[in-house]
């Protein structure tokens, strides 16, 4: 932990206003606790994962970090017509409905900064064996039913709306709002409220009991100084995260570090799954609300659309 603690305490001095500018000073809740408050948005153009091109190079210059997102940009823009009919489809959503983002501000190349290399650690023989024997299991069975289509399918829960907080590259937008011990995180997509129990360093309470399971986990929640650190467990094995497995324990940093700046950070500890524990950070920026619903069972035709497609498919089959 000690490194993680190091590197989230170079991110913070990263962003302190430099000597001459304008302080600011930490907003407070009645209760006294920093004020996490308001809409939060997340996009990003950075990867995940730092790209193959780009390999010990741990930031870009400002003139590389132009071409970056000139050329991602490009590369997703959804409105493009090369290419076939189907390619056309598969693009989906049209530019209007996207939220892309920048490049992060101190020009990272990805967004793990824990391994240096950027990458997601190697899963553990385990985890690959545990891969191998679900997609063989699923293999020829994708489209049985609603049951056997992934949970963001079927507007259950969405990977990138978290836990962790991932960007995605529309409705990236998350409310935050607190009371006196707890905070309550709405993600947009998926709409999923966390009630996260908030305590003082030292006297949180206990996690539920680990035959409890749920998807998104059992959040705790407590202050070290103005950071909002929040630990999570309990999580099933359908909610797999970058192929992690029920036991994941992860980590998630909350800190203020401007009038509409957040710096997130998360790391993810699962012996049974990762090689090694990894770090990913993440800049937030206060958005224009009001959130709104994101309605996604009222429009979800798509799932109907491909069990029926499934169903016409084994009827034709069988003539």
């Amino acid at each position: 932990m000690a490194r993680t603690t190091s590197v989230f305490a170079f991110a913070i001095l990263s962003v302190l206003p430099a000597a001459g500018q304008k302080t600011w000073t930490m907003p407070r809740t009645p209760d006294g606790q920093p004020d996490l408050q308001g809409i939060w948005n997340n996009a990003t153009l950075t990867p995940m994962e730092r790209p193959a091109q780009y390999a010990g190079k741990a930031t870009l210059t400002e003139k590389e970090a132009a071409e970056f997102e000139k050329e991602e940009l490009g590369n997703v823009n959804a409105d493009r017509r090369d290419g076939s009919s189907v390619t056309d489809v598969n693009r989906a959503y049209n530019e209007f409905w996207r939220d892309r983002g920048k490049i992060t501000p101190d020009r990272r190349t990805s967004l793990i900064v824990d391994p240096p290399d950027g990458r997601v650690p190697q899963l553990t023989p385990a985890a690959q064996k545990r891969a191998a024997e679900l997609a063989a299991q699923n293999q020829g069975h994708e489209f049985d039913g609603p049951e056997n289509r992934s949970l963001a399918e079927r507007c259950i829960a969405v990977p990138n709306a978290g836990p962790p907080m991932m960007p995605a590259n529309y409705n990236a937008n998350y409310q935050i709002v607190q009371s006196r011990g707890y905070v309550a995180l709405l993600s947009e997509q998926i709409h999923d409220v966390r009630i996260i129990p908030v305590s003082g360093p030292t006297d949180g309470r206990p996690h539920i009991s680990q035959d409890v399971r749920q998807l998104l986990g059992d959040s705790r929640g407590h202050w070290d100084g103005n950071t909002l650190v929040v630990e999570t467990t309990n999580f099933t094995d359908r909610t797999s995260f970058r192929g992690s497995g029920e036991h994941m324990h992860l980590t998630e940093r909350f800190t203020r570090t401007g009038a509409d700046t957040m710096l997130y950070e998360f790391m993810v500890d699962d012996p049974e799954t990762f090689t090694r524990a990894w770090t990913a950070r993440i800049p937030m920026t206060k958005a224009q609300g009001p959130l709104f619903e994101y309605a996604c069972h009222e429009g979800n035709y798509g799932l109907a659309g491909s069990l029926a497609g499934a169903r016409a498919q084994e009827a034709g089959a069988k003539k």
